[in-house]
């Protein structure tokens, strides 16, 4: 990491609360046609390791739990003997919801701040978690966000209803960053409502929380399809 000395002395006189990360790798991976795309090496790694490496050397992060499967348990836990940030490998629940909690519970009780990553985005850089946990630490919620490059169309029964305007449009990527005790809040309103919520965000939503966007990155991607895959192949090997 290449940080200004303007910069190094800054952050030693405003420190970050401290500030603990969820990855959760818990999935089946059901549109991956029978890869476990979570273990797929990945530039001659698993997927998982990449992911958990750069958040094990990511200053802003203190400690890691791990929620996964349980048949890949004693796997991660070998896969992360030598980082010390790791606190703990648990297994998920039956919903991502869920298993963000097992994540939480895991964590120790100095956290403030709780990273939540996916773990099949293995490309994600130290600096799209640095300035997403920086913005939760001012904001109390945040996460990185790309621009929509394809026109969005709403939708019934096969017909176009509306489309919104692109401009303000974003696709949210993951570490998403929050004060802990509101993540907390936020899933129980959610499980409590029975809320179907597709990111840790809408969740926090739910309770009237403002949820500050920073800038992500393209190569952030994650890997869902065999396709991901190849394009994350690609994206390692060509460095971009």
């Amino acid at each position: 990491m290449k940080i200004s000395k303007i910069t190094r002395a800054i952050r030693q006189i405003l420190p970050l609360q401290y500030c603990g990360a969820v990855i959760v790798a818990a999935g089946t991976a059901s549109r991956m046609g029978g890869i476990d795309k979570i273990m797929t090496p990945l530039g001659g790694e698993p997927v998982i390791l990449r992911t958990i490496r750069t958040f094990q050397e990511s200053e802003v992060i203190r400690e890691i739990v791990i929620v996964t499967r349980t048949d890949l348990i004693d796997p991660i836990m070998e896969l992360c003997r030598d980082f010390d940030k790791v606190q703990a490998v648990v297994c998920g629940g039956s919903s991502r919801p869920e298993s963000v909690e097992h994540g939480l519970s895991a964590l120790s009780k100095k956290v403030k701040l709780v990273a939540i990553q996916d773990g099949a985005r293995p490309l994600v850089s130290w600096q799209v978690i640095d300035r997403t946990v920086r913005a939760a630490h001012s904001y109390g919620a945040a996460a990185p966000a790309i621009p929509v490059k394809d026109t969005i169309k709403q939708t019934q029964s096969g017909f176009v209803t509306d489309t919104p305007d692109r401009s303000t449009l974003r696709a949210v990527q993951t570490p998403q960053v929050f004060d802990k005790d509101l993540l907390r809040a936020a899933l129980k309103k959610a499980a409590q409502n029975k809320t179907p919520i597709t990111d840790d965000c809408s969740a926090v939503e739910l309770l009237g929380a403002s949820v500050r966007l920073v800038e992500g990155e393209e190569r952030n991607i994650k890997i869902t399809t065999p396709m991901d895959l190849k394009i994350a192949e690609l994206l390692l090997e060509e460095k971009i």
